[in-house]
């Protein structure tokens, strides 16, 4: 299957088009270093001090983006293959895939995060959900030596194609365990001639995410990530450098993100948030598995050779459950603290507003009166087998798709009921159904293009403001369709302390000491480095970052910036969609949108 996808999109494509210009490079190895949900001005040499180092000795991205919405699986794909979501089709963590997908998912709202669904999913299109191929393939293919280690999931999005153990390396928190990605027997033996066990421990303590009357977590995600980086170090590295070939290796560090989202500091309280002890000893975790790295580069005689690219795939806030105007926070549910939003509260309110029956995801009905509420999605519509509105929930943002007949009647209702809630940030629309007052186009936040998954109609991104701090991004708070409860860490927005992601490279293709002006995103790494490396990158969408020039050495030129503003028609209550962009040539970058006054970081 994945040989003969490859195949048919050659044939498609004709010859890969070279991201390498002149004589072929020297033969220089990639490390990419992903530290989820890290902010990036929460980075100094306390917090981050390995962070906060390669910042300042090489490349500083100050002017960084994550792609919105800004959750873990979408921005995976954009690190992975190099294009926007409209691409790649991954629109979210949760998105909506039409007819259910077989057993064992049995359900037409896919979780991403799995390794077992995203298999499901290239067998559900075309053999490769993605429809691109992403950098670590194309350097295997190519002679690389690869590998990624990390979360499940975006891990396995990297390369989406390795699914048998003899191409990329692919080890993840479901290593060893009932549906893990194999391993081929060469590298379990290798794994236990370090004396490692070939299984990753489990998160223990630090997966407990609370209740609404005990906290979640208080401990880091130390133990499993040590193991992770002991696997890199130990195992990994070493046989890179007997391989004698060059490498690129992925390592997707959990936390912060999984520790943000759990902890138990503020449980219920917006302050302190996810800048509490917990989530800032998630920070000083990712930031020690870097140095580790680091050393380990150093230590093998690798350094000269190496280059080390860090990046988050998206930032963070606290989660606020608070509304006025909901009809869902009104409600009574055993697992929800009174008066706040549940999880699947937009469901609740579109259902009321449109008088529609509310299905889960498996189909089962949902009745908000006796304290039911969809968790994670729900289908609207008398047969859960056709519904008229399908809602996939994404934390900040959230995901509407109407796949019944009648979506041109029923897009401008739903606009206007959104338009009037007061926990609505922003309201995109696609591009077939507008222009609708209120909102602006998909294709404005790169969400239209040659994805093979079903497009969403509308995109919501919620409403997110400052709990009080100086510096906004640092504190900021944001509305959340979520399971987890008011306090702990979530995102998904297009506000500017979720697009603002921590980036930062060293090494001996890129400058010394530079802070880069220019905007550049998770979409730009990938083809980035397969021009620096010397790897042919094919492409299918035209939606692609671009080489970020101006930060490495062989170039260094500046690149020409410039800004626009997009503001929607208003709705009759004059709510608008404000977007603040940037651009690089024909390169976007979007930095926030909104309501003025209801976003973070949206300019006045």
């Amino acid at each position: 299957m994945v040989l003969s996808w490859f195949g048919r999109m050659a044939a498609t494509i004709g010859a890969s088009v070279s991201l390498h210009h002149g004589a072929p490079p020297a033969q220089h190895n990639l490390i990419l270093f992903v530290a989820d949900a890290l902010r990036s001005e929460i980075v100094d040499e306390t917090t981050a001090p390995a962070m906060a180092a390669v910042r300042s000795e090489g490349v500083d991205f100050r002017n960084s983006h994550s792609l919105f919405p800004t959750v873990t699986t979408a921005n995976a794909s954009a690190i992975s293959t190099g294009h926007r979501l409209g691409d790649t089709g991954d629109f979210g963590n949760t998105i909506y895939v039409g007819a259910p997908l077989p057993a064992p998912v049995s359900s037409p709202l896919p979780g991403l995060e799995s390794d077992t669904v995203l298999g499901v999913m290239n067998q559900r299109f075309g053999g490769n959900y993605l429809n691109e191929i992403s950098l670590l393939h194309a350097a295997h293919d190519q002679g690389f030596q690869t590998a990624v280690l990390g979360k499940h999931g975006p891990a396995a999005i990297q390369d989406a194609l390795a699914r048998d153990g003899t191409g990329t390396i692919v080890i993840d928190d479901a290593t060893g365990h009932a549906g893990g990605l194999p391993l081929s027997p060469e590298i379990t033996a290798a794994i236990r001639a370090a004396g490692l066990e070939p299984v990753t421990p489990d998160r223990a303590e630090n997966a407990r995410d609370g209740t609404k009357d005990i906290p979640g977590t208080l401990v880091e995600n130390r133990v499993q990530q040590d193991w992770l980086t002991a696997v890199a170090t130990k195992v990994l590295l070493p046989r890179f450098k007997a391989g004698a070939k060059p490498f690129v290796l992925v390592f997707w560090s959990r936390d912060p993100d999984g520790t943000q989202h759990n902890q138990g500091d503020s449980l219920n309280s917006l302050t302190p948030g996810v800048n509490g002890p917990t989530s800032l000893a998630a920070i000083r975790n990712a930031s020690d598995d870097l140095a580790a790295l680091r050393a380990a580069v150093k230590a093998a005689g690798l350094e000269a050779t190496t280059n080390i690219v860090i990046t988050a795939d998206h930032g963070v806030a606290v989660a606020s459950k608070a509304s006025e105007t909901s009809a869902a926070a009104r409600l009574s549910y055993p697992d929800v603290t009174a008066g706040h939003l549940p999880s699947g509260f937009l469901a609740i309110d579109l259902a009321q507003a449109l008088n529609l029956p509310i299905h889960d995801g498996k189909g089962a009905l949902v009745d908000p009166a006796k304290g039911g509420h969809p968790g994670r999605g729900a289908l609207l519509g008398p047969d859960p087998a056709a519904p008229q509105v399908v809602l996939g929930p994404n934390g900040g943002a959230e995901l509407i798709y109407l796949p019944g007949p009648d979506a041109k009647a029923l897009a401008p209702r739903v606009v206007q009921f959104l338009t009037q809630q007061d926990y609505t940030g922003a309201i995109f629309v696609d591009d077939a159904l507008g222009p609708l007052p209120g909102a602006l186009p998909l294709s404005a936040v790169g969400l239209t293009g040659k994805a093979r998954t079903p497009r969403p109609d509308i995109v919501v991104s919620f409403k997110s403001f400052s709990t009080g701090c100086d510096r906004p991004e640092l504190c900021a708070a944001e509305v959340a369709d979520t399971d987890l409860r008011q306090g702990q860490g979530i995102h998904g927005t297009v506000s500017r302390q979720d697009t603002h992601n921590f980036m930062a490279a060293i090494g001996p293709d890129f400058r010394t000491g530079f802070v880069d002006p220019a905007p550049v995103s998770n979409a730009d790494l990938a083809i980035t480095t397969a021009h620096i490396l010397g790897i042919k990158l094919p492409s299918v969408g035209a939606e692609r970052g671009r080489v970020m020039g101006e930060a490495l050495a062989a170039d260094g030129k500046p690149r020409k910036v410039t800004t626009r503003t997009l503001v929607s028609a208003p709705a009759q209550n004059g709510f608008i969609t404000k977007l603040d962009m940037q651009q690089v040539g024909k390169t976007p970058y979007v930095d926030a949108a909104g309501m003025p006054g209801r976003v973070v970081g949206l300019k006045p």
